[in-house]
């Protein structure tokens, strides 16, 4: 028998803060002693299902009787600036789409995202990492590892699978980051922005097309019209942004847990092969994305609950991260484990598609660091480092470290 959730009170706002910035707060222990499924309250006072079982987070990612589409009625969006964001054509490509046509758009890129492509792309990988490493060594400390070294790695990596000049960097990281400035008339700026540069690199490259998956998409999918223009530059900033963006995130916040855990970094300066594994623990441990938002299509009834058509829903990915139904111990940072079915990248037909590129990525990032800057250390307590919150994630503004 399905019965209804207790009505959320003030305690039971979402989005919650963080009492440490590299992990999910402690207050989502009163959620999962609710069970599984509960209620919040959010922004605008709607209130909506946040999901934070384990199982049931999975279950309700993969069903297809939630949606992606931000656009419906009742879909949950976690703050005034993810709604004006939805509102920007941003999400009209991958993120906010439902299949078939999420099926269609994710076909033309599943190939040049496999695991066998993205391991073509680890030697340039590690030379760009090893790039930084050797600019902050040759600087001397301190050091600041967010500018120096968590942003410009994904970044170049992404503009090398992309093909976009990496020196056009002033042309699209400021807008990039104006996407989520809670001013709609910024956000617009950003947007057109981003519009008119990619649209502009679009053309360049069919005039004189050069190496790269944009480049690629343009052989293959604009030429034969089974891809407008339009929506190839949609994908180009979805690309750019989302691979940049959330992999310098988890750099910067897994390094700082890893500094805050030196028993920890101290076994990947042992073992760096431990890297691989590493990753998905601190993807885990991280919990970038603490929130997935969905909005019910139809009725469904989830252990005991009855969720309603047209009722939002958050899959609390970082509750669910944190479940002993994923680790025995969720508590601990244990670069020694593997999580691999953590909820970092999703799950279901909306995983993230980037994930084998960002895998790469963290774990060169996660490899190196330990074994080129053996004594690497915060420069700074680690009360006095700055953070702040971008849309749905919090990202660290500076890392001053030393060695």
């Amino acid at each position: 028998m399905s019965t209804p959730a207790a009505a959320p009170d003030e305690s039971r706002s979402f989005p919650i803060g963080r009492q440490c910035p590299y992990r999910p707060s402690t207050g989502y222990d009163a959620f999962r002693a609710e069970g599984p499924l509960s209620r919040v309250r959010l922004y605008d006072g709607r209130e909506v299902w946040m999901v934070t079982g384990y199982a049931e987070a999975r279950a309700l990612l993969a069903d297809r009787r939630v949606s992606i589409n931000p656009r419906l009625d009742g879909f949950p969006a976690l703050s005034a600036e993810m709604a004006e964001l939805e509102s920007t054509g941003y999400t009209d490509v991958l993120i906010g789409v439902d299949p078939p046509l999420h099926t269609r758009q994710r076909a033309m890129l599943i190939p040049s995202f496999s695991v066998r492509r993205m391991n073509a792309l680890r030697p340039a990988i590690q030379d760009i990492v090893d790039q930084r490493v050797d600019a902050m060594l040759a600087a001397g400390p301190p050091a600041e590892l967010v500018a120096d070294f968590a942003l410009p790695v994904p970044s170049m990596a992404v503009c090398v699978l992309l093909g976009v000049p990496y020196e056009d960097r002033a042309a699209f990281e400021g807008p990039a980051r104006g996407l989520f400035d809670p001013d709609p008339d910024r956000a617009g700026e950003a947007m057109t922005s981003l519009t008119e540069y990619f649209g502009q690199l679009v053309r360049a490259k069919e005039r004189s097309p050069g190496t790269g998956l944009l480049d690629d998409l343009i052989a293959e999918q604009v030429r034969k019209g089974t891809l407008s223009r339009d929506e190839l530059v949609l994908y180009a900033m979805l690309m750019l942004i989302a691979g940049q963006d959330t992999t310098a995130n988890v750099i910067s916040l897994g390094t700082l847990a890893l500094l805050e855990h030196p028993d920890q970094f101290a076994k990947l300066r042992a073992d760096p092969d431990l890297a691989t594994g590493a990753v998905e623990e601190i993807m885990r441990y991280v919990s970038l994305i603490e929130a997935i938002s969905r909005v019910a299509l139809e009725d469904i009834d989830i252990s005991g609950h009855h969720i309603k058509a047209g009722e939002g829903v958050l899959i609390g990915a970082a509750a669910a991260n944190f479940s002993p139904a994923l680790v025995p111990t969720p508590d601990e940072l244990d670069v020694t484990r593997s999580p691999r079915h953590h909820l970092g990248f999703g799950f279901g037909v909306h995983q993230c598609i980037g994930q084998n590129l960002a895998r790469i990525e963290l774990e060169l990032a996660f490899r190196t660091l330990p074994q080129r800057m053996p004594n690497l250390r915060l420069a700074v307590p680690a009360d006095e480092i700055r953070t702040s919150v971008t849309g749905p994630m919090e990202r660290l503004t500076t890392l001053p470290v030393t060695w």
